[in-house]
This record gives C-alpha cells, sequence and structure tokens, in this order.
C-alpha cells in the first residue's frame, strides 16, 4: 500500500501576482511576478532549482505545448521543465509534480508555476470542440452554469431543501467570499455585496445568478519546495509541511449509468478519502482549520462541503446559513475569497490557493490573518459534474 508523502515534502517559498484584467501584461510578466516574490520568499537563486512544473490549460495562450515558455520567461539554466495541464485541477497538479520531485530524491529543489492570460481573448469558458477518445464531440447546447445549475436542482430534489432555502444558502456563499476578498489586495473583486444583491442580480441559469458564477481573470502563482531538513538547514522556521496529495479522475461511470444521482462529485469524495487517509485525519470537521474550495458556482462550493465531509449529506446549506463556514466561523472557507473573487486563471488558481494557506501559516494574511492554524486543505474539480478532475491537498504546519 502505498506510504504517502505527509511530512516529507515543506514549501520553501510562495509567490503570486495580482489577479484581474491585466491588460498591461502578457502572461510572461505574471510569471516574472509571481516567482520574484516567490524567489525573494525562498531565499534562493534560480541557479539553485533542479527541475520546474508549468501549468497552463489554455494553449493558444502560449508558445507551443512545452515547458519552453517557462525557461525563457524565466532563463531557468538548462533544467527539466515539465508542462502539465488537467483542466482545471492543472495549478495543484504542477505541485504535485514537484512535491513528487523532492520526496523522492529526484530533485532538492523544485519549482511549480501556474498561469493563464484570458482576458485578452475574451475567452469566457463557451463550449469548445473536444478531442480525443472519449470526447471526440461537439456540445453546442452545453454550457458551465447550465450544468452546474442541474447540481443545484439534484442536491435540492434529493435532500428536500426548498428552492428559497437553497438560493439563501448560495447567496450567502457569496457574500461571504466577498467579505473576505474585500481584505485581499490581490484579489480582481474587492467590493463586499448583501444577501439582497445576490437574490435580485439577473438569473445566468436557474437556479444560479449572476452573482452565484465566478469571473475570469489573469494570473499566476508560484510555489518553490524542498525537504523539512533542507529548509532547516537554511534556516527556515515555522516550516509549513506537505500532509498529502490526492487526485482522482471520473472513469466515465457518472455517465454511463444511473447510479450517480448528479447532486455530489464522485470524484472529490475518492480524493477526499485517501487524501485524509494519507495525511491521518481522523475527524476532518474537528482537524482541518481552514480550506479553499473550487467555487466555480456558488453551489459548487456548497455541494464540495460535504463531499469533503466536512458536513454530514444533506446538511451544508444549513451550516452555511449559521456561519459555520466564515471567516469567524468554526472552519473558514474561502479566507481569501475565493475564485469568487479572484476569477479563475485555470493554470494558475490551485496554486493560488495553497499560496493562502502558506501565508496563513507564516502569519501574514493581513486584515484576513486566522488564529493559530494548523491544518489547511484545497481543493479543485474541473470538467463538467458528469465527468471530470478532483484534487485535494492538505498542508499544515511541521512538526516532526
Amino acid at each position: 500500500m502505498p506510504r504517502g508523502i505527509k511530512d516529507e515534502v515543506a514549501i520553501l517559498g510562495m509567490g503570486c501576482s495580482k489577479f484581474g484584467e491585466r491588460w498591461d501584461m502578457n502572461a510572461e510578466d505574471l510569471i516574472v511576478e509571481a516567482v520574484e516574490e516567490c524567489l525573494n520568499d525562498a531565499g534562493i537563486e534560480r541557479s539553485q532549482i533542479d527541475a520546474a512544473w508549468f501549468s497552463t490549460a489554455i494553449e493558444e495562450q502560449h508558445v507551443g505545448k512545452s515547458g519552453v515558455p517557462l525557461a525563457v520567461s524565466l532563463r531557468l539554466p538548462y533544467i527539466p521543465v515539465t508542462r502539465v495541464e488537467n483542466y482545471c485541477a492543472s495549478g495543484t497538479e504542477a505541485f504535485r509534480g514537484a512535491c513528487y520531485a523532492v520526496a523522492s530524491g529526484a530533485a532538492d529543489i523544485a519549482i511549480a508555476v501556474g498561469v493563464e492570460k484570458l482576458k485578452d481573448t475574451g475567452y469566457g469558458g463557451l463550449p469548445q470542440r473536444m478531442r480525443g477518445a472519449v470526447a471526440d464531440m461537439y456540445w453546442p447546447n452545453a454550457s458551465a452554469p447550465g450544468s452546474f445549475a442541474q447540481l443545484a436542482t439534484a442536491y435540492s430534489a434529493k435532500h428536500g431543501v426548498k428552492a428559497d432555502d437553497l438560493k439563501l444558502a448560495m447567496a450567502q456563499v457569496s457574500v461571504k467570499s466577498h467579505e473576505n476578498g474585500a481584505k485581499n489586495p490581490k484579489a480582481h473583486l474587492q467590493k463586499e455585496i448583501t444577501v439582497e444583491t445576490v437574490l435580485n442580480a439577473p438569473m445566468v441559469a436557474e437556479p444560479l445568478g449572476l452573482f452565484d458564477c465566478c469571473g475570469v481573470s489573469d494570473g499566476s502563482a508560484a510555489a518553490i519546495v524542498t525537504t523539512p531538513r533542507i529548509a532547516k538547514s537554511m534556516g527556515k522556521q515555522d516550516i509549513v509541511s506537505v500532509k498529502a496529495l490526492q487526485l482522482a479522475v471520473s472513469n466515465g461511470q457518472e455517465a454511463s449509468h444511473n447510479s450517480w444521482d448528479g447532486s455530489y462529485f464522485m470524484t472529490t469524495r475518492r480524493a477526499a478519502e485517501r487524501a485524509y487517509k494519507e495525511a491521518e485525519i481522523k475527524k476532518p470537521r474537528d482537524e482541518v482549520s481552514m480550506f479553499e474550495v473550487h467555487d466555480c458556482f456558488s453551489v459548487t462550493e456548497l455541494v464540495t462541503m460535504e463531499d469533503l465531509y466536512l458536513s454530514e449529506e444533506g446538511t451544508a446549506w444549513r451550516d452555511i446559513l449559521d456561519g459555520f463556514y466564515n471567516s469567524d466561523g468554526q472552519i473558514p472557507c474561502q479566507i481569501d475569497g475565493g475564485l469568487k473573487c479572484f476569477g479563475h486563471p485555470i493554470g494558475a488558481s490551485g496554486l493560488r490557493m495553497l499560496y493562502e494557506m502558506y501565508l496563513q501559516f507564516q502569519g501574514r494574511a493581513g486584515a484576513r490573518q486566522l488564529a493559530d492554524p494548523r491544518i489547511g486543505m484545497t481543493h479543485n474539480l474541473g470538467g463538467f459534474p458528469h465527468q471530470n478532475v478532483s484534487s485535494v491537498s492538505i498542508v499544515g504546519r511541521y512538526d516532526a
């Protein structure tokens, strides 16, 4: 049985660009902005990096499909650079590759960088031709809002949640995230909103309104990882270590027959179960201090709270209304503002989530700072409800 990599990898430094409509910068500029902060935070030179992983999901935005754009942008010293893409989990996939390289001994120091430059192209997640053995099709009538609206109605029907109650809970999800994002100078959107604003906004796909949907933005984030031993030898204090990294990918079962009712994500549950086992977490609702989930839509965040076993099935909407996941609640969620306030430059989002966990553990989150967090978790979900990938990362204070 795999033993996992708990406490075998430490985060040496992290960096994150300002997210938003970065008309003044191209993707390479955003990479440099994030990596310069990352290198300064880690206290190392580029020449000390042994290998790199580069995530970007929209291949048309960069030169070719390789790691060359990252190597050229940073003038890396002819080291291995691997370009990865795994739907919306791409940033976490880059982090996973760098961590596994360090844990295996293949690299002493590795870097993971994610970037996406979408605003200049007007990209908004519109249907596109899909290629490959399992996706050689075109869905002209499919959209992300439409698919996730079906998730909301399936959840409501299964658990007997009234439509108005579900809309109110989803509104609170967005209000909570905007309240947190207003305290984050790197967020795209930094303005608080009210429940009334959410409920009275234009409808996108019933029951999802305008404020139930995350936007599109430009951004980049980076992480440098090494072993705890090396981090200590460099004089690092308050070391943040990786407790678990797990990825689950749909095998087609959800779309093949009716054993899946459309109200939850099978991949998230599988990834979470394995992540908790790897991190030796027995009671996540009691042990997790904070977390970031893939809130592409407010209902996605709500459902994911149950898929991560933090709320009992059918009860997340009540926990949300009770303030359980607010910044002053028992387990703060989206303490940096989430996708809702950062937007979703696909290749960068997973690393951006980890950046917030890292800042919190370092006591450097400013107005968002939580009191003594011990365990942080991030979650990414890519694809459609019936065919997707989910990643779960758990990080925390290194106490060994």
